[in-house]
């Protein structure tokens, strides 16, 4: 007996339910995947990650023996919306333990959210560990040494003049690289105190946001500039150090203790007098804290977030395994670091961008081009299609507090929306490009600098012109954030108002056609079809967006319930087709006048977001034929969606081995989740892919039921907890193909789970 079958009945006749306590979570051994090095390194390739989830920090011992860090926060936008580090910094010692022959140790230890470096050994031997304080904007590296040293700590900033920008650099500045005029970037300031600290800022004097609206035609709702007057920097204090510059501290005595603290603050419209005054009373504060307690909590935090969830897959094949939970741990690590600040996670190198070094495989870097730390392709905007590849994981894992920020943001722009599409097509609602910035507009660039007889709205870029589908599909993530939490509040103050402007949007921008339906068109299918009909993206978003809308009988009106269901009579019928040998398959649109101008496979946007067909559903064969016939094969980068398809199609073969080519290591980067196949590292939507495929793999909510290892390879071992439907989570211990625990909480849910896959008991 195996495959499908009802988990209660099989749980009484053969399994001991068994319950987990949180202190045996910890048996996980998460320090298996603890990235160790045995040797400094070369250059800021070999940087370790860490962060709070707002500050995020780059660090690395080099082989002259110096620790040095980029320091990073995701509210630091430049004038020119640019998202950029805030700061280096630099730790000399004396003497210098790194040599040849001294036995060297770090290790990024992912459970307690640092990075502990070993030098020498016996009375030698000298400790750093690093950690940004997971509850307090401070970063702390704590050094101690069984002989005293002596210590020099600097800052090396690079933005220390107004500088045009060459013109290799300008596919970081996207927002305006083509307005046709120069682009300039500002220094940085370097604050004079008397107090032995330093102190640096950033202070935006300019910004590019007024030009923006007005370029967009939104000067009538122009609002307060969100960058002009935004100040952001750091603070360092040592007790021991005395200031030898404005830019350096130095030991006053040799020590066998160096306590280093550095402050961050980003103020948004402060005057540099005021920001100066925030930041030493901030550092105060933290200066009161006893250190010891604050370590403790920072500890429990990071417990917490490895005990919402957790994936250790095994299996014979211990390299193929071990990779791919190195990079599920990796990779989520990082989302803990930089996702709970004031802005969402950029996709593309996030808060961990370092400089270029020509000559070496990182991916992009060409020899001839030397991008500093600020570096990052496409810019400033936040791309739709990559930024729900970071985001779509953390519903399985419970990561519920790191999406957050990436709702606010639209949230906050929904005003701007709103009025924008009574601009532009004089209807009523809302849409979102997919290129945006985070205050709701277009990238320049896309939208288009000559506005020369082209009416208001009509946006220069073919690959975002149309491409609106983005507002359903977040739409339908803000839903399933509901069914999974059963957060009321965050349904009626950010979801709700945002749905409903998205469901106006789609119901009255295009006519209705010749069989009493909408007929959509002008449209386009993603970025990769321009010109099509009835584009599928959009009819299963918005048949998804209906239908789980009707089900919130609780927080909506019978009034709105008989209105969308009108709209959702008026919806098109999926584009199915039959090929030349009369196999049925899910075509992108109705109609497709276009050439392809990407490789989005469009029709299995059915299967994923949107779940309407799939493992569960009606038409498996139609759905996998449509697979099978895909338009673009091979393609393993990025945000490409192939694995997260194969797995809710129950095709384990095929999303094993793509999954095999995603979590592997970079290149010359040291940390794992460091991806170079994709936009610029570390490539988020990698990692997201991946850990998207693998939480399918395992489970798959589908209506009321749960459906546990759908498309599992019978030669993998894993210990799992993950998140479903209805604050439930589900922890497993699968070994040679039998289930040997399995906790489901709500236990009432329990009868909800269906066994699947090469699973026996």
């Amino acid at each position: 007996m195996n495959n499908y079958f009802n988990a209660l009945a099989y749980l009484l006749i053969t399994l001991v339910f068994t319950i987990t306590n949180k202190s045996e979570v910890q048996a996980q051994n998460i320090s298996d995947y603890n990235p160790i090095w045995n040797a400094p390194c070369k250059n800021s390739l070999g940087s370790m990650p860490l962060g709070n989830g707002d500050i995020g920090v780059n660090a690395w011992v080099e082989e002259s023996g110096d620790l040095i860090f980029y320091i990073s926060k995701t509210d630091a936008w430049s004038d020119n919306a640019r998202l950029v580090k805030l700061g280096k910094v630099r730790v000399s010692f004396s003497p210098n333990l790194v040599t040849p022959k001294t036995p060297y140790f770090q290790e990024l230890q992912f459970k307690q959210g640092q990075w502990v470096v070993k030098m020498d050994e016996g009375e030698n031997k000298r400790t750093i560990v690093m950690w940004v304080d997971a509850n307090n904007p401070v970063i702390h590296v704590d050094v101690e040494g069984g002989k005293k040293f002596k210590a020099k700590v600097s800052i090396e900033p690079w933005r220390t003049e107004r500088r045009q920008i060459e013109e290799y650099e300008k596919f970081s500045f996207f927002h305006s690289r083509e307005s046709g005029e120069p682009i300039y970037v500002e220094p940085d300031s370097i604050v004079e105190s008397g107090k032995d600290e330093l102190m640096w800022l950033h202070h935006n004097k300019r910004s590019v946001y007024r030009a923006s609206m007005e370029l967009q035609g939104l000067e009538s709702i122009i609002g307060e500039d969100p960058l002009l007057h935004r100040t952001f920097g750091g603070l360092i204090r040592a007790e021991g150090l005395t200031k030898e510059s404005s830019t350096s501290l130095i030991s006053k005595k040799k020590t066998k203790h160096l306590n280093l603290s550095v402050h961050v603050l980003t103020m948004e419209k402060a005057t540099i007098e005021e920001w100066k005054d925030k930041i030493k009373d901030n550092a105060t504060k933290m200066e009161a804290l006893d250190v010891a307690l604050a370590k403790n909590k920072h500890l429990d935090w990071w417990n917490d977030f490895w005990n919402t969830s957790w994936v250790k897959v095994s299996g014979k094949n211990t390299k193929e395994t071990n990779d791919i939970s190195r990079g599920w741990y990796a990779h989520r690590y990082l989302m803990g670091c930089a996702g709970r600040g004031k802005y969402p996670i950029k996709y593309n190198g996030s808060l961990f961008t370092v400089d270029a070094h020509p000559g070496t495989k990182t991916g992009h870097v060409d020899p001839k081009k030397n991008w500093d730390a600020d570096y990052r392709n496409w810019g400033e905007p936040f791309w739709f299609q990559n930024q729900r590849q970071v985001y779509w994981p953390m519903i399985a894992t419970g990561d519920f507090e790191l999406m957050k920020p990436f709702f606010k943001m639209y949230r906050d722009a929904l005003p701007l929306a709103k009025k924008r599409t009574e601009l532009y097509y004089d209807h009523k609602g809302a849409f979102f490009p997919e290129t945006m910035l985070f205050w709701g507009t277009y990238a320049n660039s896309d939208y288009g600098y000559d506005r020369n007889n082209k009416p208001l709205g009509l946006v220069r870029s073919g690959y975002v012109k149309r491409y609106w589908q983005g507002g359903l599909e977040l739409s339908v993530m803000m839903l399933e954030y509901f069914k999974y939490t059963q957060d009321t509040a965050f349904l009626e103050d950010t979801a709700l108002p945002i749905i409903k402007e998205v469901v106006t949007f789609f119901a009255n921008h295009w006519p209705l056609g010749k069989e009493g339906k909408i007929e959509m068109y002008p449209a386009q299918a993603l970025e990769t079809y321009w010109n099509v009909k009835n584009p599928l993206p959009e009819i299963a978003g918005m048949k998804k967006v209906l239908q789980e809308l009707m089900t919130l009988t609780k927080n909506t009106t019978e009034e709105q319930r008989n209105e969308w269901a009108r709209i959702a009579e008026l919806i098109p019928d999926y584009p199915i087709k039959l090929d030349e040998n009369g196999v049925r398959y899910m075509a992108p649109a109705w109609e497709n006048f276009s050439k392809s101008n990407n490789v989005e496979n469009v029709a299995l946007y059915s299967v994923f977001p949107y779940r309407q067909y799939g493992l569960g559903f009606d038409d498996l064969e139609m759905i996998q034929n449509s697979f099978h016939k895909k338009d673009f094969k091979g393609v393993y980068r990025c945000w490409h969606n192939d694995p997260v398809y194969a797995a809710y199609l129950g095709l384990t073969d095929e999303a094993r081995i793509h999954l095999g080519n995603r979590f592997v290591y970079s290149g010359a980067y040291r940390f794992p989740a460091f991806y170079i196949h994709g936009d610029w590292v570390p490539d988020h939507d990698n990692g997201g892919v991946a850990q998207q495929t693998l939480h399918a793999m395992l489970l798959q909510p589908v209506g009321d039921k749960i459906l546990l290892f759908p498309a599992w390879p019978k030669e993998w071992d894993v210990d799992f907890k993950l998140h479903a439907p209805l604050n439930t989570t589900i922890e497993a211990v699968l070994k040679d193909g039998k289930i040997e625990k399995l906790k489901v909480t709500p236990k009432e849910r329990l009868k909800d789970i269906t066994i699947m896959g090469a699973v026996t008991y």
